[in-house]
């Protein structure tokens, strides 16, 4: 991941290149956020909230993959998600990271948007951000990919938020941009 995400998309780009390049820009401030953590930094919560930055991870790394598989596509997750134990309830992600390794959580995410990127790159090369996706509402109407890009720019916002809380009471880090040639390297001490 590379700190040029912090540099908003040129005004000359193309819909899709600025669509995307918003996206990575909140995935990478949300990784910086949640970088370098032990086990203890990634379990921490605020007051009754059962959010704590192991959640957040494990949940977005499951929204990227059911987003860019069962939502684009209708093609089953890619990341082992039953063979990690989901139990197909909503707060499963939230409750079940604080028994993950720390490095587990980190490489879930890492590998989860790696994969989202290429598939999101591949279907817009196919046919663009106007073409309708696999998933549909009750009348059968499908949201294109245009909508699909702009509800993970929604999930990516509230949790970043979220996550700029959470960093700030685990050891102060508050900010809006990582520092100049930052890199993330997962658990405390070790690279991503």
């Amino acid at each position: 991941m590379d700190t040029d995400y912090w540099d908003p998309p040129t005004p000359t780009g193309t819909e899709a290149e600025q669509l995307l390049a918003s996206l990575d820009r909140l995935r990478a401030t949300f990784r910086w956020k949640a970088d370098g953590l032990d086990s203890a930094g990634l379990r921490t919560r605020i007051g009754s909230s059962a959010l704590s930055l192991g959640g957040l991870l494990k949940h977005l790394a499951a929204v990227e993959d059911h987003v860019s598989t069962v939502r684009l596509d209708d093609a089953p997750m890619a990341l082992p998600w039953r063979e990690l134990g989901h139990d197909g309830g909503n707060e499963w992600e939230f409750t079940s990271a604080a028994d993950d390794p720390p490095r587990e959580l980190y490489e879930l995410w890492d590998r989860a948007v790696a994969s989202a990127r290429q598939r999101f790159a591949a279907a817009i090369a196919a046919g663009g951000l106007d073409q309708p996706v696999a998933i549909s509402d009750d009348e059968g109407r499908h949201p294109t990919l245009r909508r699909l890009l702009l509800d993970l720019v929604e999930e990516y916002g509230r949790h970043t938020g979220h996550a700029d809380l959470l960093r700030e009471e685990v050891d102060g880090l508050a900010g809006e941009d990582a520092p100049p040639g930052w890199r993330p390297i997962g658990a405390a001490g070790g690279a991503a």
